[in-house]
């Protein structure tokens, strides 16, 4: 049997489980998928220890992310983000890092019909799923503006992703109407029915992801929805780095049907 898990702290909460579960059940592989919850400061000491035990593959969420580098030989992609959240064990060297939130974002929009060639894009957020998601619009060929409530944080995300540009989020009502593409990459939403964008800058040409997946429908998507914008729920891009990180461990096209199906029955 291949163990795959995931490495977090708090870890209770994830989807990840049934999500990557039912993937293996509809491929009728003989895995499993568990969780670890190491010390705060454990991250390199989990990967070791997950070597040892002979772990086929892990997924890393918060706080490890920013750690996990320094315990893997990362791949180009995953060190310009600077985060990691899925590791690999080859027999033939040491433990590898990528990052699968890139894909998450892209596959979520492909799955929509977004064609991201040329588009101008505004992500919300400099944290880490707005460094992915910046990193992963630019190398699709989008044109990249990223806004922060934090100024200095947007502008050192802009200036490591070719061609893009930051800034405060008061600005937003001068990029989000003329944009083809805009990513929530925040937690506004998840705790209370809040959107970091006005409504009123929101139009029917636009495309919104908000990476926010508890609740599915936020406000930033009911106001986008109103506006006769496209929009993409965060289980999305979710299912989507589960699916890519799938892919890398097995060698084999996730069954994506059965995998969004097991995960969005948890989240209804």
């Amino acid at each position: 049997m291949d163990v795959y898990g995931l490495i977090g702290n708090p870890v209770g909460h994830s989807l990840s489980p049934p999500m990557h579960e039912a993937g293996y059940e509809a491929l009728g592989l003989d895995a499993r998928y568990v969780t670890f919850e190491p010390a705060p400061d454990d991250a390199a000491r989990a990967v070791r220890g997950a070597a040892a035990l002979g772990v086929a593959g892990l997924n890393v969420t918060i706080p490890f992310k920013r750690d996990v580098p320094e315990a893997v030989e990362t791949d180009p992609l995953a060190e310009r983000i600077g985060a990691v959240n899925t590791v690999t064990f080859p027999d033939d060297g040491d433990p590898r890092g990528y990052n699968t939130d890139a894909a998450g974002v892209i596959r979520a929009l492909e799955r929509h019909g977004v064609d991201l060639d040329g588009a101008d894009a505004v992500v919300v957020g400099a944290g880490g799923a707005g460094r992915a998601a910046a990193f992963a619009l630019a190398d699709a060929d989008a044109t990249v503006h990223v806004a922060n409530r934090t100024v200095e944080r947007a502008t050192e995300l802009a200036e490591a992703v070719p061609g893009a540009t930051g800034g405060r989020l008061d600005g937003l009502d001068e990029r989000v109407p003329t944009a083809d593409v805009l990513v929530n990459a925040t937690s506004v939403g998840m705790e209370a029915d809040a959107t970091p964008v006005p409504a009123d800058l929101l139009h029917a040409d636009l495309t919104v992801l908000d990476a926010v997946y508890s609740p599915v429908e936020t406000r930033l998507l009911r106001d986008a929805a109103a506006m006769g914008a496209t929009t993409v729920d965060g289980a999305w891009m979710l299912l989507y780095q589960g699916v890519a990180a799938f892919e890398r461990w097995t060698g084999t096209d996730a069954p994506v049907d059965a995998m969004n199906a097991a995960l969005r029955e948890r989240l209804e």
